[in-house]
């Protein structure tokens, strides 16, 4: 199938072949004809499967054939998504997709100064793109009204739930109009995800691309077993002696981020850190340098790492396992993606064992292990208690401040002459 085959209109199929795409991937042949009957939908879609343009290119499209029923200029879309990253990500393609419409958009998230979002938004708009703290605050001083809302999509679900966005997306949901379209987007089909889709979707389509909770089968996944103390050794040995040039590494905290950037700035291993703790201008700088290739190791927690959309990154590694097993499935699919191989590595120390165990049951294989000579984990080792998920983030889950959000990072553009025809993963 091509994307002319899906009802678009000529202005958004000449963006998209200017960006050398011919082809929709799974997620978009399902969910675009699905948004542009108009009705309710609920799809779980894994990270690199496309599914930012399977809700933006439709959208574009009823919008940019379809009038406001004032005739004029009215905010008719809102996209809200769980971090800065993300946001300005789908933001991106809003822009570069909708280029022919005459449609306006804006992206609006915390962290940085309100003025200019103030002022875009001042300017009128057709789309917009939001963290839901930013928006609740600038919704409290009137600054943005959603009383002409047609198009709600909550991107990225399952990350907000988890983030504790629940009850900032309800008072949301409370000013939005009754009769709307919702777009519910999720790497999982989670009891609180159902949940929510049960009280937010009227007779949904629901659009499944892959088993739920399953791997990419792009992606070859490697556990080395390892003492907790030999871990960042371990790490600069793997990068060295394979002569990785582009690994993400995830570790389970920000101290321990850094921790391991310094330790790996002093192997000679160019590295930066990516957090919630880092300043917008140092987390977008990280991931600029990342994706331009002058970074080798990228060190991220997993709430900053959400947005994170690299083509063809070659290498991810677990140098902390996850606490929640499903976050295993969202650290490794930053890498297989377009149609290209990658590979993911764990370093697992005893401490981990249950959580292997769970992340095993869950995507329902057994992960082959190698041990690596010179770092053989000791067998009398005894585990020692690691911090829950639900301890780190308490404070998360209080009623958080408004404009509170992440910070945005551009992606650098891409340099095509003739591409060939290829799959749109974007």
């Amino acid at each position: 199938m091509l994307f002319t085959d899906l009802g678009l209109s000529e202005p958004i199929l000449r963006a998209i072949a200017e960006e050398g795409y011919t082809s929709p991937t799974p997620i978009q042949t399902k969910s675009i004809p699905a948004v542009l009957k108009g009705g309710d939908l609920l799809a779980a879609a894994q990270t690199g499967t496309g599914k930012t343009a399977g809700f933006t290119l439709p959208i574009l499209q009823r919008l940019s054939t379809t009038k406001a029923s004032s005739g004029k200029r009215l905010l008719r879309v809102l996209i809200l998504t769980p971090t800065r990253e993300l946001a300005a990500q789908v933001q991106e393609s809003v822009v570069t997709y909708g280029k022919y419409t005459g449609l306006k958009s804006t992206v609006i998230f915390g962290g940085v100064g309100a003025n200019p979002q103030i002022k875009a938004i001042a300017g009128g708009l057709d789309i917009l793109v939001a963290t839901p703290g930013r928006l609740l605050d600038l919704m409290s001083q009137n600054c943005v009204s959603l009383k002409d809302i047609e198009i709600l999509v909550l991107d990225e679900a399952d990350r907000m739930l988890d983030m504790g966005f629940l009850r900032d997306i309800k008072k949301i949901l409370a000013v939005l109009p009754k009769q709307r379209q919702n777009l519910l987007f999720s790497a999982t089909f989670s009891t609180e995800i159902k949940a929510l889709a049960d009280g937010l979707l009227n007779a949904p389509e629901l659009i499944e691309v892959a088993r739920s909770n399953s791997a990419n089968e792009a992606i070859a996944q490697l556990i080395h077993p390892v003492d907790r103390t030999k871990k960042h050794p371990l790490l600069a040995h793997l990068i060295q002696t394979n002569d990785w040039k582009q690994v993400l590494v995830f570790t389970r905290t920000k101290h321990g981020a850094n921790k391991l950037v310094t330790q790996l700035e002093k192997d000679g291993i160019t590295s930066m850190a990516i957090h919630g703790n880092k300043s917008q201008s140092a987390r977008t700088k990280a991931l600029a340098d990342f994706k331009a290739g002058k970074l080798t190791a990228l060190v991220a927690t997993d709430i900053a790492a959400r947005g994170i959309d690299i083509d063809q990154l070659p290498h991810v590694v677990n140098y902390d396992l996850p606490n929640v097993s499903e976050d295993y499935v969202h650290r490794i699919g930053r890498t297989g993606r377009a149609g290209s191989n990658g590979v993911a590595v764990s370093l697992v120390c005893v401490d981990e064992h249950q959580m292997l165990r769970d992340i095993e049951k869950l995507i329902k294989q057994k992960l082959p292990q190698e041990v690596i000579t010179g770092f053989e984990p000791d067998p009398n080792a005894v585990a020692q208690p690691i911090q829950l998920r639900s301890q780190q983030h308490q404070q998360s889950r209080k009623p958080r401040p408004a404009g509170s959000g992440g910070a945005p990072a551009k992606k650098a553009p891409a340099k095509r002459g003739s591409p060939p025809k290829r799959s749109f993963n974007r």
